[in-house]
C-alpha cells in the first residue's frame, strides 16, 4: 500500500517536524467517564458526489492517489461511503450544473425524448433502465469496496420526469413540493432498482437507502433564462415537505422489499437538527415505523440534543450523515484555522448528537471552485482535499495536483484513533472526545483552539483498573507537524499530565486503563433540580411538580435505579421518590406518580457531560418537561417532544 509521505508528495502542504512546547498556559482537567457509553461507533465516511463523478475517469495515477488519501490506512482511513443515485435532466436540457454535479441518471430515454415528455418511464422495464449508468462514480465503488464496511445510497433529486418543474435543480418555487405525488411509487422503484443493480454488479450490500437530501428547505430553485433554459440552480435538489416525506418513506420500504433488498430506509437527512425535528414531527407513527435509521446534517448546530433524544425515544440509530464548511480566511493549505474548525465540529457533534457515524459531505472539492474569485474574493476551504475538476486524460499529479488542507490532518487525529466498534464515553469538557475499545480506554482527542499551550491532566478515576506502567502518549497535529508522536507519560495516582501546543489537535493514546469504577456511575439518591427554574422535583398527590428547593424536604429526594442496559447511553432507569415510594411514569402526555413498573415508568437519561440530564420516556419517547416553561413554585411537570430547552434539563445532586 502507498504510504503517507508519497501520498502527500504532490500536495501543497508538507508539514515540518513539530517543535517542543516551551510553556504551558491554562490547566485543563479532562475526565473521561465509561459509566455513560455510546453505542458501538460504525465509523467515518463521505458522500461520493460530486467528486466521484468528476474524478472517476481521471488517469490512474490521479484517481488512485485520491482514493488512498480518503480510504487508505495512512490517509483518512474512512470506512463508510454514500453513493448518490443521480436524477438527471432531460436530454434536450443544455448543461448548467456545477462541475461534477450532473450525476447521470439510471434511466434510458427513447430516441427524441425532450423535457416535455414525462410519461414514458415504467418501473422495472429494462427498455428504460440504464444498467451501465454512472461509470465514473462506479469506478470509485470498485476501487474502495475493500475498505468500505457500510454503504448508503441516497438521492438529491428525482429524475426530471418525476418532478413538478421538469428539472432536477429544484422547483420554480423552492418552498413547494418538487416530487409529483402521482410519481411517489415510481420514484421509490427507481431508487430501489438502481441500488439493486449496484449490489449485483459490484458485489456490495447497502445497509440503508435515503430518498431525500435536505428536503424541507428553500435551497433548491430552478430559474429559467429568456431562452427557456435553466440559468439558476447549480446542483440537484428537491423540496419535499414532511407530509410528502411521510408518503415516500413507506413507498421506499415497499420498493426495497420488492427488489429483494435488505437495506433499511434512512431519513430525513435534513440540513440541521431543528428542521430534522420538524420533519419527524410530521411523520405519523406508521411512517416512523418504516424508518430504520435517522440521518441529520449539522450545517446548523442548534438543537443537536433534540435529534439525539428523538433517536433514543424512537429506539433508532442516528447518523451525522453530512457536513463540511469553510473556516479561516480565504483558500489556504497551511493555516490551522480550517483544521481547528472541523475538529470543533466533530467534537461537538459526537458529544451532543451521539451519532453512530460521522460523514463529510464530499471529502474532495473542486480546486477551481474554491480558488480566489470563484465562490468568494479570497477563496474557500471546503473539502479536505482539493483538485481541479477539469483534469484531462494527459494530466499527471504534477499538472493536476491534489492538495490537502489542515482539515485533512486534523481529521486523521480522529479517524486513526477512534475506530469502528469503539464506544465514545462521557467527558466533562467541550473540547474532548474519548473512546473505549472493549473495556479499555484507547484514545482521548483534545482540541486546543487558544494561542497558548495547555497543560492537560487526564483524570482516570472513573475507570476500574489502572495497571502498573499505564501510560499516555500524545500524537499532535499543529502548524509544525501532523500526527507527530511525543514521549509517553506514565499514569500516577490515576492521573497523567501532558503539555499540548497552541492551536493544535492532540490525540492521547492510552495504555493500561480499563474497566468501570461503579462508584462513579449514576445511581443512588439525588435531588433533581430544573436547570431553567432552579426548583426541585417533588410529588403532589399523584402528580409531579417543581418546588422551591428545601434541603430538609424528604420528598424532594429521588432514587435513581439502573434497570437495564448496563452503562449504555440508552440504559433505562426508574425514578422513585425516597419518601413515598412513588415512581415517575407517563399516562399519555401527563406525568403521574404510582407504584407500577413497566415501560411507562422507565426513563433513558441523556447527558452531554456538563452535569445536566434529560429524561426520555421509554414508552412514549417524550421528555420530562416543565409545562409552559414555568419558573413558578408548584408548576406541574408533564412530557413534551424534545426541544433542547432548559425546562427539559435537570441536575442530579447526590443526597448529602
Amino acid at each position: 500500500m502507498t504510504r503517507l509521505p508519497a501520498l502527500l508528495a504532490a500536495s501543497a502542504l508538507m508539514l515540518s517536524t513539530a517543535t517542543p512546547v516551551t510553556a504551558a498556559a491554562d490547566a485543563v482537567l479532562v475526565r473521561p467517564d465509561p459509566t455513560y457509553q455510546q453505542e458501538p461507533f460504525q465509523g467515518w465516511g463521505t458522500s461520493l458526489v460530486w467528486f466521484a463523478n468528476a474524478t472517476g475517469g481521471y488517469p490512474d495515477e490521479i484517481r488512485n492517489r485520491l482514493a488512498e488519501l480518503l480510504f487508505g490506512e495512512d490517509g483518512l482511513n474512512l470506512d463508510i461511503a454514500r453513493y448518490n443515485i443521480g436524477g438527471g435532466n432531460a436530454p434536450d436540457v443544455p448543461p448548467y450544473l456545477r462541475a461534477g454535479a450532473a450525476v447521470p441518471g439510471w434511466w434510458k430515454a427513447p430516441e427524441g425524448t425532450t423535457r416535455e415528455d414525462t410519461d414514458w418511464w415504467r418501473p422495472g422495464d429494462p427498455r428504460f433502465f440504464d444498467a451501465a449508468a454512472d461509470p465514473r462514480q462506479r469506478w470509485w465503488v470498485d476501487r474502495i469496496k475493500r475498505d468500505v464496511t457500510r454503504w448508503e445510497s441516497f438521492s438529491n433529486s428525482p429524475p426530471w420526469f418525476q418532478t413538478v418543474s421538469g428539472y432536477v435543480s429544484g422547483g420554480f418555487d423552492p418552498n413547494a413540493d418538487q416530487l409529483r405525488e402521482d410519481r411517489i411509487g415510481d420514484f421509490a422503484a427507481y431508487l430501489a432498482q438502481a441500488t439493486a443493480e449496484l449490489e449485483r454488479a459490484h458485489g456490495i450490500r447497502f445497509a440503508t437507502v435515503d430518498p431525500f437530501n435536505e428536503p424541507n428547505t428553500s435551497y433548491w430553485r430552478t430559474t429559467l433564462g429568456p431562452d427557456g433554459n435553466p440559468t439558476g440552480g447549480r446542483q440537484e435538489g428537491a423540496h419535499i415537505g414532511p407530509a410528502l416525506q411521510a408518503k415516500v418513506v413507506p413507498a421506499m420500504a415497499e420498493a426495497l422489499r420488492a427488489n429483494g433488498l435488505k437495506a433499511a430506509v434512512s431519513a430525513p437527512d435534513e440540513t440541521n437538527p431543528g428542521i430534522f425535528a420538524e420533519n419527524w414531527a410530521g411523520y405519523p407513527a406508521s411512517a416512523r415505523a418504516q424508518v430504520g435509521q435517522l440521518n441529520v446534517h449539522t450545517y446548523g448546530t442548534a438543537r443537536r440534543t433534540t435529534a439525539r433524544d428523538i433517536a433514543k425515544g424512537a429506539g433508532k440509530p442516528l447518523w451525522m450523515s453530512e457536513v463540511d464548511g469553510h473556516w479561516g480566511a480565504g483558500q489556504s493549505f497551511t493555516s490551522m484555522d480550517p483544521g481547528l474548525g472541523i475538529a470543533e465540529r466533530v467534537i461537538d457533534d459526537l458529544r451532543e448528537l451521539e451519532p453512530r457515524a460521522w460523514l463529510l459531505w464530499q471529502a474532495v472539492e473542486d480546486y477551481n471552485n474554491m480558488r480566489p474569485g470563484a465562490e468568494s474574493p479570497d477563496g474557500m476551504n471546503w473539502g479536505v482535499v482539493q483538485i481541479p475538476f477539469d483534469c484531462g486524460p494527459g494530466d499527471t499529479l504534477a499538472t493536476c495536483p491534489a492538495r490537502v488542507n489542515t482539515k485533512f490532518h486534523a481529521l486523521r487525529n480522529f479517524t486513526h484513533f477512534v475506530r469502528p466498534g469503539d464506544r465514545l464515553v462521557k467527558v466533562n469538557t467541550t473540547t474532548d472526545v474519548a473512546a473505549v475499545r472493549g473495556t479499555e480506554l484507547k484514545s482521548v482527542v483534545h482540541l486546543n483552539k487558544s494561542d497558548q499551550a495547555q497543560s492537560v491532566t487526564l483524570d482516570l478515576s472513573a475507570f476500574g483498573s489502572v495497571r502498573p506502567g499505564a501510560s499516555v502518549r500524545p500524537v499532535v497535529t499543529d502548524q509544525h507537524g501532523a500526527l507527530v508522536k511525543g514521549a509517553a507519560v506514565n499514569v500516577q495516582n490515576r492521573r497523567a499530565t501532558l503539555s499540548v501546543p497552541a492551536r493544535s489537535v492532540t490525540t492521547f493514546e492510552v495504555n493500561g486503563v480499563s474497566g468501570v469504577n461503579r462508584a462513579a456511575a449514576l445511581g443512588g439518591e439525588y435531588r433533581l433540580t430544573g436547570v431553567q427554574s432552579g426548583r426541585s422535583l417533588a410529588p403532589s398527590g399523584t402528580s409531579l411538580v417543581q418546588r422551591t428547593t428545601d434541603p430538609s424536604a424528604a420528598d424532594q429526594v429521588w432514587r435513581v435505579e439502573r434497570r437495564s442496559g448496563g452503562y449504555d447511553h440508552r440504559a433505562q432507569f426508574s425514578i422513585v421518590n425516597a419518601a413515598t415510594g412513588q415512581r415517575i411514569a407517563v399516562n399519555g402526555a401527563d406525568v403521574v406518580l404510582g407504584t407500577a413498573d413497566g415501560p411507562a415508568a422507565r426513563w433513558v437519561l441523556s447527558s452531554t457531560g456538563d452535569g445536566t440530564w434529560t429524561f426520555v420516556n421509554a414508552s412514549t419517547g417524550s421528555l420530562l418537561d416543565v409545562i409552559g416553561e414555568s419558573r413558578e413554585d408548584g408548576a406541574r411537570i408533564g412530557t413534551y417532544h424534545a426541544t433542547s430547552g432548559a425546562n427539559q434539563r435537570w441536575t442530579a445532586v447526590a443526597r448529602g
